[in-house]
C-alpha cells in the first residue's frame, strides 16, 4: 500500500475532550502507537480557525495518521474553542489568539494527566503563535513551527524562547504568503540557538504529498530521527 494523502496507517485513535480553566470542553484525538509505548509526544496546534484551520487541517491529520505508526509518536490533535470537524465543536467562540492560551493549557495538562512523554509543541501558522506566545511556559522539549507568520508573536515575546533549554525549530517556505526565510533568520535571531530550516519551493500550506513529505521528515529529524527515512509503501497485511 502506498502511503499518501487519505490513508491512515494502524494506531490507537482515541476521541478526547479537554477541559479549560475558563469552563469550556474541546474535542480532539489522540493517536498512540499500537504495539509499543511512544517515544515523544507532539501537541499540534491548528491554523486560523477564521481561515477555516481545524484539527483536520491537512499536514496535522497527516501527521496523526502516519507517525504512531511509522515513528512511535503520539499525536495529539484538538480543534480551539469554537471550532468543528468531523470529530466535533468545541465549545465557546475564537479568541483572537488570546484565549487560545487556555486551550494550550488544557491540552498540557492532558498530557500531564496521561503522563505522555517528551511533548514537542508543533504548531502550523496561526498556531504557531499560540505555540511561541504561551508555549514556553510549559515542560516541552521544544516546538516546531509551520509556516511562522509571526503577526501576533512580539520579539520580546520570541525573545523568552533564548536559553531556554527548549529547542525551536521554525520550517519556512520559500514562497510563505507572509514569512520568508531571509526576514525569518532575521526575526528569529533574538533566539540564537533556533533553527531556521528554509524549504526551497514551499508555500504557506504546504500542498501535495512531496512537501507533506518535506514537513514530517523536518518533524521526525528533530523528533525521532532513527525514524527516517520515512517509508513510501506500508504492508497490506499490516493495515
Amino acid at each position: 500500500m502506498e502511503i499518501r494523502s487519505g490513508v491512515e496507517l494502524p494506531a490507537r485513535r482515541e476521541d478526547i475532550e479537554l477541559r479549560t480553566s475558563d469552563g469550556l470542553t474541546l474535542v480532539g484525538e489522540l493517536a498512540t502507537p499500537l504495539t509499543v509505548s511512544p517515544l515523544a509526544t507532539l501537541v499540534t496546534l491548528h491554523p486560523l480557525p477564521t481561515g477555516g484551520g481545524f484539527m483536520d487541517s491537512h499536514v496535522i491529520r497527516k501527521a496523526a495518521a502516519r507517525l504512531p505508526a511509522i515513528a512511535d509518536l503520539a499525536v495529539l490533535r484538538f480543534n480551539f474553542r469554537g471550532v468543528s470537524s468531523p470529530r466535533g465543536a468545541s465549545q465557546g467562540t475564537w479568541g483572537h489568539g488570546i484565549d487560545e492560551q487556555y486551550d494550550l493549557a488544557a491540552a498540557m495538562a492532558f498530557v500531564a494527566e496521561r503522563d505522555l512523554p517528551n511533548p514537542w509543541l508543533l504548531g502550523w501558522s496561526f498556531g504557531t503563535e499560540i505555540a511561541l506566545q504561551y508555549g514556553v511556559r510549559y515542560p516541552v522539549v521544544g516546538a516546531v513551527l509551520l509556516s511562522p507568520p509571526l503577526k501576533r508573536t512580539s520579539d520580546g515575546e520570541l525573545a523568552a524562547w533564548a536559553g531556554s533549554g527548549k529547542r525551536l525549530v521554525a520550517v519556512i517556505p520559500e514562497f510563505d504568503s507572509y514569512l520568508r526565510p531571509a526576514e525569518a533568520t532575521r526575526r528569529f535571531a533574538v533566539v540564537p540557538e533556533a533553527e531556521v530550516v528554509a524549504v526551497e519551493g514551499g508555500k504557506h500550506l504546504w500542498v501535495g504529498e512531496q512537501q507533506t513529505r518535506r514537513v514530517l521528515t523536518e518533524i521526525l529529524k528533530r523528533v525521532n530521527p532513527s525514524a527516517l527515512p520515512m517509508p513510501e509503501e506500508w504492508p497490506d497485511h499490516a493495515a
